[in-house]
């Protein structure tokens, strides 16, 4: 791999919308720098097809020790850090908030709102500093359009949507750039996690259904990265054709809501 290429950080990649992204930032020749916690799907992503393009990182993003650990060195490692994709994310649990468990609401705000505010600040001023980078945030179509059950999930992701457009606006003038995609019903191992492993559960809800799948919004992160420098894409809003809104899917006749 030749040191001028830049590298690109994916949280989140031994999974969903990570590991599609991953994959298809390697094959448009880009380095990775694959973050997430099983190291075992890390070693298994790197040894793919696309050899030297991936470098596996075994990092908790809730650590915010590991994280500035690692991450901010990494340009003194290889090539500069151009963006970072941050991906990981989970919902658990799915219900009235009175009814809900506190160790699945913490889980989520550690790794959704901790984990990419760790992640950010390891490598924004090395960002600020060059002029140039790009931070791309996976949120929630959940952060503009409740629904039932949703509550600290919803709740977690309105955080990642309202801070990619402060930090837009902090970073004017910067030269860095900041976006936001907000994907709906996408059928991953998202629902799976929610459910606590319930497979049925999880398949039952996409029953005659057409949802996205990781592929569609690794492409999506692949064209924001691929705008040229003076073009900053603020939001996406991407979601199936017969997805309404996460309200209208909350009304529908189903067991239970899934990857929004």
């Amino acid at each position: 791999m030749s040191e001028d290429v830049p590298g690109i950080v994916v949280t989140g990649a031994s999974s969903g919308f990570g590991l599609a992204t991953a994959r298809l930032l390697a094959a448009a020749g880009h380095l990775v720098y694959a973050v997430a916690r099983r190291a075992d799907r890390l070693e298994a992503l790197a040894a793919e097809q696309h050899p030297g393009r991936i470098v596996p990182l075994a990092i908790d993003v809730r650590d915010r020790r590991a994280v500035m650990a690692v991450l901010p060195g990494l340009a003194e490692q290889g090539p500069e850090v151009a963006a970072l994709v941050n991906s990981a994310g989970l919902s658990r649990g799915y219900g009235p908030l009175a009814d809900g468990d506190p160790d699945d609401w913490q889980q989520m705000i550690d790794t959704n709102v901790s984990g990419m505010l760790h992640c950010t600040r390891a490598l924004l001023p090395g960002m600020i500093a060059r002029g140039a980078g790009h931070v791309v945030n996976v949120g929630s179509i959940a952060a503009s359009y409740p629904y039932l059950g949703g509550n600290v999930y919803a709740a977690t992701k309105a955080f990642v949507q309202q801070l990619s457009l402060n930090l837009r606006s902090e970073l004017n003038g910067t030269g860095v750039r900041v976006s936001c995609i907000s994907p709906g019903m996408a059928r991953t191992g998202f629902a799976l996690v929610r459910f606590d492993g319930d497979q049925q559960r999880a398949d039952d809800f996409y029953r005659g259904t057409h949802p996205l799948d990781a592929a569609d919004i690794a492409r999506t992160v692949v064209w924001c990265l691929d705008q040229p420098p003076h073009v900053n894409v603020n939001l996406i809003e991407i979601m199936p054709t017969d997805q309404p809104f996460a309200l209208g899917l909350a009304a529908r006749p189903a067991p239970d809501l899934a990857d929004t």
